[in-house]
């Protein structure tokens, strides 16, 4: 058995479908359908379901893909941790933080854990929407990821191979421009079709956003004339453009000023979770002295 075999049936359960994964692995269809099948052969069962169009995995394709997942993203913690100790390599943390964190909260906390220890913390972080930090922990790319969670919208570490503590909460508030003649919004939530500013596909806040507008009772159409992440939707907020969902920590003194001002009442506010994520699995001496720094 290859290890490479692992990463091409990874990339086959991600993709599903046999000529994106190969173009993804950079190797021809055929070769990447030869190194899948050799799998198969090596474990003697049929991982994936050949019988319709549309690629899909079998029950056992499905639990050994979570056990692929697991042993890839041990071999690459592993390779650190023993680079770490022989000191081929700088014990360095790395973090993945979403968008809206990267910014407004973690500093402010990569600062309070500084100040616990006398000893630096070597921290390398990486701002990266939600879906790109998902596959980099799925890929043992990094060792932790801070973002914004809702039961409603789950993440793909939310799996099995994961665990996360809390390290606080927010609210997603509807937020418009004020008229320029009262205090009420430019862009109310009413029924009828309102000017909404989303946050991408791919972006943490986005998928906990639809969560919820798709459970409103209300009978409101969502234009959506934008799309960027946080902090651009604040500023575009702010020229009048449309409403949006956006962290109360980050929006709240605007709302105290009234820069801004509610779009809907506490009723539409999307309570969230600050979480870090991180692997069960043992970690690099240093990732694991970060998090019992963190949450001693």
């Amino acid at each position: 058995m290859e290890f490479a075999w692992l990463g091409d049936f990874i990339a086959l359960t991600r993709l599903g479908n046999f000529s994106r994964a190969a173009a993804s692995r950079n190797v021809t269809q055929p070769a990447f359908s030869r190194r899948i099948r050799a799998l198969e052969e090596w474990l003697s069962v049929e991982l994936v379901d050949r019988r319709t169009h549309q690629i899909t995995m079998t029950p056992a394709g499905k639990r050994f893909a979570v056990i692929a997942e697991a042993v890839l993203r041990d071999i690459e913690h592993g390779r650190r941790e023993v680079q770490e100790i022989a000191g081929t390599s700088a014990s360095t943390v790395k973090i993945l933080v979403t968008h809206a964190l990267a910014l407004s909260f973690f500093p402010q906390w990569l600062a309070s854990l500084q100040a616990r220890t006398d000893t630096p913390l070597l921290i390398q972080m990486t701002a990266d929407n939600m879906g790109a930090s998902e596959k980099m922990m799925l890929d043992g790319k990094a060792q932790f990821c801070l973002c914004h969670h809702h039961p409603d919208a789950r993440s793909a570490l939310d799996g099995a191979g994961f665990q996360f503590a809390s390290l606080g909460n927010d609210r997603l508030v509807p937020v418009s421009a004020p008229h320029k003649t009262k205090m009420t919004a430019l862009h109310p939530l009413a029924d009828g079709t309102v000017n909404l500013l989303a946050y991408g596909p791919t972006s943490g806040m986005g998928r906990i956003v639809s969560a919820m507008t798709e459970k409103s009772p209300e009978a409101i159409i969502y234009n959506n004339v934008f799309t960027s992440h946080t902090l651009v939707l604040a500023r575009m907020v702010k020229e009048g453009t449309g409403m949006a969902w956006l962290p109360l920590s980050i929006v709240g003194d605007e709302l105290e000023r009234g820069v801004l001002v509610r779009a809907g009442g506490e009723q539409w506010d999307i309570p969230v979770d600050l979480r870090l994520y991180r692997p069960r699995a043992r970690q690099s001496p240093a990732a694991e002295s970060f998090w019992t720094l963190a949450f001693d």
